[in-house]
């Protein structure tokens, strides 16, 4: 059954990418829409978004340094150890947890430097890369979208973003045990 399923995974991972932009393309088509141009005239706009967001992103990653630096992530990881081996993830993968919602590209070094130590094929390195893809750097969306239009209040989006991040890391926990648990 697992060899089946992973085979269906397989499969779905090969197609999956070149089916979505075939859909793209074929519904733009569909709805006469010149992509090239809507395309150009986006990245024009992103460019003057980025300007407006510089002040939110500098904030978002100097808190981020200041938390690591201080040795607050390695705390907390210690802290929630044994709920981490209660639901199958190594101690080790906990501040990929922690950090993918802050920040893409301490999580990706982080990712980095425990596939050095373990190896990419290695349960956590299976893990913390598949949890680098099931989740979002949550503050630094919101920092970008609200900060980019002056909204301060965010009403429900942090805990909405928090709640589909937990999501992503269990099920991220749970398909990795269930496919690659040696």
């Amino acid at each position: 059954m697992t060899d089946l399923f992973r085979s269906f995974v397989d499969i779905l991972a090969v197609a999956a990418i070149p089916a979505v932009l075939l859909l793209f393309v074929g519904w733009a088509a569909f709805k006469k829409v010149k992509v090239y141009e809507v395309f150009v005239e986006g990245a024009k706009e992103g460019f003057t978004t980025a300007i407006r967001i510089i002040p939110y992103l500098v904030a978002m990653l100097v808190a981020i340094g200041i938390f690591r630096a201080s040795g607050g992530l390695e705390l907390l990881s210690a802290l929630l150890a044994p709920v981490t081996s209660w639901i199958g993830m190594p101690p080790e993968a906990l501040p990929m947890a922690m950090l993918r919602p802050l920040s893409g590209s301490g999580s990706l070094g982080l990712m980095t430097e425990l596939m050095k130590v373990h190896g990419p094929d290695s349960l956590l390195g299976v893990m913390v890369s598949t949890m680098y893809g099931s989740s979002e750097t949550t503050f630094y969306v919101l920092a970008v979208y609200f900060g980019s239009v002056g909204i301060r209040k965010t009403r429900h989006a942090v805990p909405v973003g928090l709640i589909a991040d937990i999501a992503g890391m269990l099920a991220a926990v749970w398909i990795v045990n269930l496919l690659f648990h040696r």
